[in-house]
């Protein structure tokens, strides 16, 4: 039988036991999880496919990465400021 591994690691034997001693003293069910992408805005976004040529998308790609954001993000800052949406 294969060696099972999350994400390059192999699972050993105490890493079961620690998940199972963990599920048996039980998990704060009052106050799950969030799932999924975080809202944006007032409700559900819309995708809005944009053709860029290389030069532009390339620029994008540059000060999204200075400025440490995501480009989606960089896009949104962009269109917010332009058309003057906080």
């Amino acid at each position: 039988m294969a060696e099972e591994t999350i994400k390059g690691t192999p699972v050993t034997d105490g890493m079961i036991q620690d998940w199972a001693d963990e599920a048996e003293a039980g998990y704060d069910v009052e106050k799950p999880r969030k799932r999924g992408r975080p809202t944006i805005g007032d409700g559900p976004g819309a995708v809005v496919p944009v053709r860029m040529d290389a030069a532009l998308l390339e620029a994008l790609n540059a000060r999204a990465e200075q400025e440490r954001v995501s480009r989606s993000e960089a896009i949104r800052e962009a269109v917010r400021a332009w058309t003057q949406v906080a």
